[in-house]
């Protein structure tokens, strides 16, 4: 007798799949809103695109959803004719995107939804959107530990790791805090620790400032036993180059924070990251799962196990 599967089970099934050809899944998470984890995220996809990679991002923010304005793609159809599946909009420098922003299509409609259906809705992303074969799929989440990250991390069964943006500033750390928290107790490595926005240079002067302080994400790192990955200063062309949609790793690449942000690409992609994530990352937490473990390069505990 053929066995029942749920809608559930059968989704599942669908979203193991499409992983499957995927390398290497990291979630980006904040604390608070506010740090630039989406800049992040689109700048850290942009970088890996630079160096050859293959690369797609996931916009799991279901109520901002702002990666694809800041790729420079908008307004974009992604379902097939028949609306069964869905093909990411593939942006100047060969990154896939997904994001509801293109389902709704109106920006200034408000997603109004509660969990089950913001649930409901990053499956589907994951189950029925046609990636292909990557080295990276970034998957960009809105602030705090809630029903987007909760998804995340239990539909994808060899999730890599977990990057965590912060600011130096200390209500910022303070929430951090609780992303770490977070990955720790569900089980998901922890890659490291950005710190973004870690000082502005006086365009006069050239002084440094520390608008929001100085080394609070590398000072959370050492109290929690967890790796820092870079710290990338502000800069008001950024800003503006998020805004129209523009490359700004490949346009400004002389720049320190496009600098910093290739700099910890190049990490992820030798492994160091991922060896110091495994390494140090949780107490009395599973290690990594073997299927991480098979798509990594790196020569770290876990692989010698």
């Amino acid at each position: 007798m053929a066995e029942n599967k749920s809608e559930y089970d059968i989704q599942s099934e669908k979203i193991e799949s499409r992983m499957s050809r995927i390398k290497r899944k990291i979630v980006v998470m904040s604390g608070k809103g506010g740090v630039g984890k989406t800049t992040v995220t689109v700048n850290l996809a942009s970088s890996l695109a630079e160096m050859g990679l293959k690369v797609g991002v996931l916009d799991t923010d279901v109520h901002g959803p702002n990666v694809g304005k800041m790729f420079g793609v908008e307004n974009e159809s992604v379902f097939s004719p028949d609306g069964v599946v869905m093909y990411p909009v593939e942006a100047k420098n060969g990154v896939k995107i997904m994001s509801l922003a293109f389902v709704i299509g109106n920006p200034d409609e408000a997603v109004i939804w509660r969990g089950a259906m913001k649930m409901g809705a990053i499956r589907q992303f994951l189950g029925d959107t046609e990636w292909g074969d990557l080295d990276y799929l970034i998957i960009d989440t809105p602030p705090g530990t809630g029903d987007e990250q909760l998804t995340v991390v239990q539909s994808i069964s060899d999730l890599t790791g977990a990057i965590i943006v912060t600011t130096p500033q200390s209500v910022a750390i303070l929430d951090s805090r609780r992303s770490v928290t977070f990955a720790r107790r569900c089980g998901v490595p922890i890659i490291g620790v950005i710190e973004n926005m870690s000082g502005l240079k006086c365009p006069g002067c050239g002084t440094e400032i520390p608008v929001f302080g100085k080394g609070g994400g590398r000072n959370m790192c050492l109290d929690m036993n967890i790796p820092f990955l870079g710290a990338v200063p502000m800069e008001m062309d950024l800003m503006e180059a998020e805004d129209n949609g523009k490359e700004w790793i490949k346009e400004a690449s002389t720049h320190p924070s496009a600098e910093a942000l290739m700099a910890i690409a190049e990490k992820l992609e030798k492994g160091d990251a991922c060896t110091t994530g495994r390494e140090m990352n949780r107490k009395d937490t599973p290690s990594c799962s073997p299927e991480a473990c098979a798509h990594c390069t790196s020569d770290c505990a876990s692989r010698k196990k």
